[in-house]
């Protein structure tokens, strides 16, 4: 028999990113560069210096999203949370904002938050400013908008001296170059929210020719979720978004031919031993089960006991108002016994009180009311003990407070009556155990058979979610017959996959199938998978600026900025290439003056 494939739920919690002491080798003897990938997924941030004191890895690793809570009634102000801080997305997810539309910074003021929260987690003392060089990596033919805003939030906001722009899947190229630079390649790149093809010549981005999917790891999660809502609506809210993704991450993957593998899982043999089943959390509790009438009888008085300590909370805080309120009586009345009229009469417009009389009548029945409130906090407290000492759970007692129940007490037993009628059984019979009528842990099972490759099959064909679009096959076809053969020659000789779309099992091979089918016969071609494709676009933007520290090759500084722009970009080996604003030449007012005089000089030509 096949091994039973039943796996739990991590659910894992995010753990808050603690606040770190940088090293003094990113201060002397100058501020080192600090990369952040900025990605749409999450954002990986740390420094770029050869010292080996410095960890040559990300520092900080968290979600690209903050999450503002209104303010509570009690006048506390609105909370922002950011990234690992939210500790699990699910409860938030209606407040969740992300900076990104698809994978393009669009909403600054959040970026911001990103921005603020990877500043002061790495420790970043300077004040009033960021003095180290930024190496920010951007998206593939990112607008010049979108670039002009950033520049001016990093110049104008945290000072920096100098900022770096590239693009993540040339760093994770760059990063993982088995030639010698500068080499050729056709880099396939799939996000969370978009997949390109991106052909590289000579070791520059062939922009021109770059094409983008709108299809990525979030695509495939949220039409997941929809695939298995459909298929389990009993259980449609515990299918969440976050299980979702952990179920494409650990369980999926691609098919090397989709249309004979779904013929394989027709087959019950393989269904089973191929089936992954997915335990929700669940209660053991049947609906049918009964209780005890001695845990009843314990619940029962466990209660009564909470509202006598609620209602003896309440009385002493009322016999600590009233008391107040008649030591602050009693000092006006000693102020008319010493003579003292002025201050008598000012206290008295201060109570709003006519004359002594009245005065007289409120301390009596302030001190009646005292005495009172004290007699009945000392009887509670008696009852209590005796509940505590006397109580039978056969015999419970109806009336545990005593005769001088206050009314309020007497209220708030009252509300607990109905629950408490139905559970007094006249006389105890034995209980028989239920039994269930099914397996309530199978019950609470998502079996995943073909739902394990149709999630990730959409980059491939779109069009299983109505997406019309070209797939990954289709795309990379398309860019390659824009080239002569020479170069297509060149290009599939290294074909490089990267991105955390692309750690699908069965996913190179895939890529070798299709170009199989489309390249000529017995041509050659290489596929390789990127070492960590999570990773090296920050790995590749680290070596790049080690490599670059002291050079000005690839660095934006504050002077270009404001001369040229802040959508002012300097290419290098991993950029975007920069295409400036070219408006149109409008044409000398001067020249419009007299058109528009003889225009509106006789009206009745025009009619």
């Amino acid at each position: 028999a096949a091994p039973t494939r039943v796996f739990a739920f991590r659910d894992a919690r995010w753990a808050p990113d603690p606040v770190l002491e940088p090293s003094a080798a990113v201060r002397s003897p100058q501020p080192a560069p600090l990369v952040i990938d900025n990605g749409s997924f999450q954002t990986r941030a740390g420094w770029a210096c050869p010292d080996p004191a410095v960890p040559a890895e990300p520092l900080l690793r968290f979600r690209s999203l903050a999450a503002r809570s209104r303010g509570a009634r009690g006048g506390a102000g609105a909370e922002t949370q950011v990234g690992n801080d939210l500790g699990s997305p699910e409860p938030l997810r209606w407040l969740l904002r992300s900076p990104f539309d698809r994978n393009v910074p669009v909403q600054l003021e959040l970026q911001e938050l990103l921005l603020d929260h990877v500043f002061q987690r790495l420790g970043v003392s300077s004040q009033g400013c960021v003095d180290h060089p930024i190496v920010l990596t951007e998206a593939v033919c990112n607008p010049l908008y979108s670039r002009q805003m950033m520049s001016e939030l990093l110049f104008e906001c945290y000072q920096v001296p100098k900022v770096s722009y590239g693009v993540d899947s040339l760093y994770s190229f760059y990063h993982n170059r088995r030639q010698n630079w500068p080499c050729s390649g056709l880099v396939i790149s799939s996000g969370y929210q978009c997949t390109h093809i991106l052909p590289v010549l000579e070791g520059r981005l062939d922009a021109k020719n770059c094409k983008r999917i709108n299809l990525g790891g979030c695509q495939a999660a949220v039409y997941l979720q929809r695939l298995l809502q459909l298929k389990y609506p009993g259980h449609f809210a515990a299918i969440t978004l976050s299980r979702m993704e952990e179920i494409l991450h650990e369980h999926s993957y691609i098919a090397q031919d989709y249309i004979e593998e779904l013929q394989k899982w027709r087959c019950p043999e393989y269904y089973e031993d191929n089936v992954h089943k997915m335990q929700l959390p669940f209660s053991n509790k049947l609906l049918g089960s009964t209780v005890a009438s001695e845990e009843k009888q314990e619940k029962r008085q466990q209660q009564l006991r909470r509202l006598q300590e609620l209602n003896a909370r309440r009385r002493e805080e009322k016999l600590q108002l009233d008391q107040e309120r008649l030591d602050r009586l009693l000092y006006v009345q000693e102020l008319l016994e010493d003579g003292q009229m002025d201050q008598f009469h000012k206290a008295l417009v201060e109570l709003n009180m006519d004359s002594a009389e009245e005065l007289q009548s409120y301390i009596n029945k302030l001190s009646l009311s005292v005495e009172q409130t004290k007699q009945k906090i000392l009887q509670s407290e008696v009852n209590i003990e005796v509940d505590v000492v006397d109580s039978k759970p056969e015999t419970p007692d109806l009336d545990p407070l005593g005769s001088e129940q206050s009314l309020e007490d007497v209220e708030s037993i009252n509300e607990f009556e109905p629950l408490f009628a139905e559970e007094q059984p006249e006389v105890e019979k034995p209980v028989a155990a239920v039994q269930p009528v099914f397996n309530l842990a199978e019950y609470h099972q998502l079996f995943l058979g073909t739902e394990r490759i149709r999630a990730p099959e959409i980059v491939f064909q779109p069009s299983l979610i109505g997406e019309d679009q070209a797939g990954i096959a289709e795309t990379m076809q398309y860019v390659l017959e824009r080239y002569s053969k020479e170069q297509q020659a060149i290009l599939v000789q290294n074909v490089f996959l990267t991105g955390g779309n692309t750690m699908y099992p069965g996913l190179k091979a895939r890529i070798q199938k299709e170009l199989l089918e489309m390249r000529p016969f017995q041509s050659s071609f290489q596929v390789s998978l990127a070492s960590s494709p999570v990773l090296d676009a920050w790995y590749g933007a680290r070596d790049w600026a080690v490599e670059h520290m002291n050079r000005e090759e690839g660095w934006i500084s504050r002077k270009d900025y404001e001369e040229k722009g802040g959508e002012y970009l300097k290419e290098h080996c991993a950029s975007n290439v920069y295409v400036p604003i070219r408006l149109p030449k409008q044409a000398p007012r001067a020249a419009e003056a007299p058109s528009r005089a003889s225009g509106t000089g006789n009206p009745g030509e025009q009619a």
